[in-house]
């Protein structure tokens, strides 16, 4: 008997052992009984697509200096009026992708952004001046780049990055991450795209996240993460006693009346 007994005790202690390994507040569970490896690699990196409406910040430099001015003309020029937003720093110009996927550059003329990368973007221009200036270098970069991030996250907000590769931990990280009520294994990306509105949800608990094209996030895309069943208890209990309260304050409130018309009466 009392060797059976302590069988119990000590299966029971295991099964605690292991619930307590895999934490609903912990991420990767799948990693946390291995002290070093390797994670999933994507297939790709999924890198950021130009679409309408947004901004991006084209530089066009060379050797020479004098050599790729006339591509970078200022913001007062006939030409580029209205197609262009000033920034701080000197010679910065903001394109603003119509909604046709162009944009307007000083020389070169209307050239099509919209479904190509920035790399892409970068090497067409390099090409086109480089027929008539050697050796010319050309950046571009997104300025409006930002993602809405809403649900169980300690600051939900929009927020925004300079950065042509951004994940979904990224956002999170930047939204002071998860709150304890926020569940690891049902985090939504929502993305527009080619007019289509598509979903994927997101297993934070497993390292296989990293394979996921939803991963890496998108301009525009919405990242919700859901609630856990105490959040949505507490909401309904909330909820339950400010109708209440809210009864007993209008039967209060009904009462005093009555009993005001009664005493008046009685006057």
């Amino acid at each position: 008997m009392k060797s059976r007994l302590l069988i119990m005790l000590i299966a029971a202690a295991t099964l605690l052992s292991c619930q307590t390994n895999k934490s609903p507040l912990g991420y990767f569970n799948d990693l946390s009984d291995k002290e070093m490896g390797t994670l999933p690699n994507p297939q790709g990196n999924y890198p950021i697509r130009i679409q309408p409406d947004d901004e991006l910040v084209i530089t066009v430099t060379s050797a020479v200096p004098e050599a790729t001015a006339a591509y970078n003309l200022p913001m007062d020029n006939p030409a580029t009026r209205g197609n262009l937003r000033t920034q701080t720093q000197p010679r910065t110009q903001t394109y603003i992708v119509d909604d046709q996927g162009y944009i307007l550059l000083p020389i070169l003329g209307r050239i099509l952004v919209g479904g190509k990368t920035l790399s892409e973007i970068s090497n067409e221009i390099t090409g086109m001046v480089a027929q008539n200036v050697k050796d010319p270098y050309v950046r571009v970069d997104i300025v409006n780049f930002s993602v809405d991030v809403m649900g169980e996250v300690r600051a939900p907000q929009r927020v925004y990055s300079g950065h042509q590769q951004y994940t979904v931990l990224d956002a999170l990280a930047q939204c002071g991450d998860l709150t304890e009520y926020g569940q690891r294994d049902r985090v939504y990306v929502i993305r527009t795209e080619n007019g289509k509105r598509e979903f994927h949800r997101l297993n934070l608990n497993s390292s296989e996240v990293f394979n996921s094209p939803f991963f890496y996030l998108r301009q525009n895309d919405v990242v919700y993460v859901e609630p856990n069943k105490i959040r949505v208890d507490n909401s309904k209990y909330n909820q339950n006693n400010a109708f209440k309260l809210s009864v007993i304050s209008t039967v209060v409130s009904s009462v005093s009346v009555i009993a005001s018309l009664i005493i008046a009466l009685a006057r």
